[in-house]
Formats: structure tokens, sequence, C-alpha cells
């Protein structure tokens, strides 16, 4: 069966944030039109157009691309990529970027949903995130976003250098007054290799302790939850009607297609990772050479063991019965005595159909993964 989900990767961006160790090219703008002509030509792979349910198109920063560039960018597509009339089309954009020529571009070209990087909306949060656009910029772009009658996904950062409790929970208050129809909370993560790594290695920044990273995530779950918003994933809550059905496809393990440098495919069992470097990956696919870099190809009980970590994710829980229908594996062969560890701990719970996470488990969840994987 064809896959009914697809990720292009647009790897442009005017800043990189210190943060941020994502595959992207700040300030290389002359790169544009390669990209364009490696994206049509890895597009060849797919031989009979994808009707899709779901298009995302992440970053970088699509919107950097301009209107214009926005529009050049779905011609292309559209040629391969075909979501139908109730499809959901969301691409990522920086505050900056957002105008009502870009907004109009967008709407031309079906698409549904905008993942806004707000971040923050306190300045010496986004100074400290090393982000490039102030406050005003995120209330300006949503109004406008949301005035077009685009669906509007607000990220916001927790634990940045210097933030208080206090602080995000100001941040949370101001973005629900926006009225955005889904929001994603993450926690700022120190990744190898990136700026704010070396200076935290330094001495120059430090992490924020890890019982204000936990209260800021729990004041998080109960701001949103009260505001009227489902936590449906660990980072991620939405008004009914409003979940990302694009991630919800990840967690699921459906498969789904890629393209563009870094973005990952996957068919059920195997994760193909295109080469991380932008101008790699374009060599590459214009000389007709092999341009993906890792293949990470699973076992069924690795699959499995995958599925259930997505699974967990989701507050929905995994269930026996779906579970068994889409690995064919058994949820307690596969584990068990883990869940019922979990489970005596207070950090999951089972009906005996299905298993959760609780609260508990929740806070400490990238920890537990280890017990399955």
């Amino acid at each position: 069966m064809s896959p009914r989900h697809a990720y292009v990767h647009v790897p442009f961006c005017r800043h990189r944030c210190g943060y941020c160790d994502f595959t992207l090219v700040a300030g290389r703008d002359d790169l544009v039109d390669r990209y364009f002509a490696a994206l049509a030509r890895e597009l060849r792979r797919v031989e009979t157009p994808l009707s899709l349910d779901t298009l995302y198109v992440g970053g970088g920063t699509p919107s950097h691309l301009g209107a214009d560039g926005l529009r050049r960018l779905f011609d292309l597509l559209h040629e391969r990529l075909a979501p139908p009339a109730d499809g959901e089309v969301t691409i990522e954009a920086n505050p900056l970027d957002v105008t009502s020529a870009l907004v109009a571009a967008a709407r031309g070209c079906g698409v549904t949903r905008v993942s806004l990087g707000g971040q923050s909306l306190d300045a010496a949060t986004l100074r400290a995130l090393d982000r490039d656009h102030a406050a005003d910029d995120v209330r300006r772009a949503v109004g406008l976003l949301r005035a077009a009658g685009l669906v509007v996904s607000l990220d916001l950062m927790t634990a940045a250098p210097g933030q208080s409790l206090a602080d995000a929970e100001r941040d949370l208050a101001g973005a629900i007054l926006l009225g955005p129809e889904h929001m994603s909370v993450y926690c700022l993560t120190w990744e190898q290799g990136t700026a704010f790594d070396a200076a935290r290695r330094r001495g120059d920044l430090a992490a924020v302790p890890e019982d204000a990273e936990r209260a800021m995530y729990e004041a998080a779950i109960d701001g949103l939850t009260a505001a009227g918003y489902e936590h449906y994933e660990v980072s991620n809550f939405a008004r009914s009607g409003h979940r990302c059905r694009h991630n919800e496809a990840y967690w699921e393990a459906r498969p789904w297609e890629a393209f563009g440098p870094g973005a990952a495919r996957f068919d059920g069992r195997t994760r193909t990772t295109n080469h991380r470097s932008t101008t790699t990956w374009m060599t590459r696919v214009l000389g007709g050479e092999t341009y993906h870099g890792d293949v990470d190809a699973m076992s069924a009980e690795e699959a499995a063991r995958e599925r259930l970590v997505l699974g967990l994710r989701r507050r929905d829980g995994v269930g026996r019965e779906a579970f068994w229908a889409a690995s064919g594996c058994d949820l307690d062969g596969v584990a068990g005595s883990t869940i019922r560890r979990w489970v005596e701990a207070g950090l999951a719970t089972d009906d005996g159909s299905v298993v959760r996470l609780t609260r508990a488990g929740l806070l400490v969840s990238d920890t537990l993964w280890a017990d399955v994987l």
C-alpha cells in the first residue's frame, strides 16, 4: 500500500539559533535553485503520484522561501504529492516571514495549517534563545494567519537559560490569549555540537535546574488543559478537532515518504534517512549517486518495541488488540514485565485493554524508553 503521508525538508534559514542541530543552511540563498533541481530529481522516484492524507513541509524554515518560492515549491510537489481536498497540509514558518503576501500564497497552494516557531512572547527569553524575532512579530503573525482561516500551531519553548517559572507561566498565558488551535510546548535540549552546548561547556550558559524544568512542564499541562486544550501527546495540545494528523501518523508508526536533506522515510520496518549535509545531498542526487545516509532496518520485534514507545507518547495510550493487529506481536510478550513494573511505580495504568502513562510517567518518559528499546 502506498504511503498516505509525506514530509518535505526545506533547509534554508536566515539565522541558525544557538540550540538548533537541525539540517539547515543559514545565509545560503544562493543554493535555492540547486535545491529545487535536486528536489525535483528526488521526487522522480515516486513513479505514480501519491494520494496523501497529510503533507508536512518543515525545515529549516519553508517560509524563508517567500511567497514566490512557496508557490514554486508547491507547483513542484503537486506533480507527485497530491493531498485531497480534506487533507492536512502544514508548513513551518518563522514569525518574521509571515506577511499578507506569504499568507495568500500559502492559501493558494492548499496549505491548511501553519506551525509557527514563536518559542516565547518575552523579550529576554527570546534573546536567551538566540531568536531573531520579537514578541510583537509572533502576535502579528498569528493574527494574519488566523484572519486568513489557517489553523495555527504555536511552538513554545521552556527551560531557556535564565527563565523562571513565572516567566514560563506568563508566556503560556499570553500564548493562550492569541487563540492558536494547537500548541507544542518543548523543553530546551542541549544538543551536542550546537553553539549552546559549547557555551555551557565553557560555563557561559547554564541549564535551568531539573525541578524548575519539571515545574514549567506541569504548569503547561495545567494551564493549557484549563484553557480547553486537549493534552494528546507528551508535548502537544490541541483544541477539539485540531490534533496534528501528520504527527499522529508518526506516533502510530504508519508508513510515510520523505524528501530533502536529512529527511527520513519509513516503510513500517525500515527507516532510511537522506544525507544530512544539504550540499552533499544536492550533489549526490544531481549526480545520480546514492544520497541516503543511515538505514535502520528493524526486525519485527524491534519495530514492535519502537511502536510501543511511540504509542505511549500519546495520551490515548496503546491498546492490546490494536498493537497486535498492527505489529503481529503480543504486547505482554514484548514488554509485559516492564509495564507491570511501571504500574507498580505509579508511572503507568493498565486496565487490561489499554496501557497509558500517568502524569508521573510523562514527567520521566524519556528515561523509560530504554526499558523497552
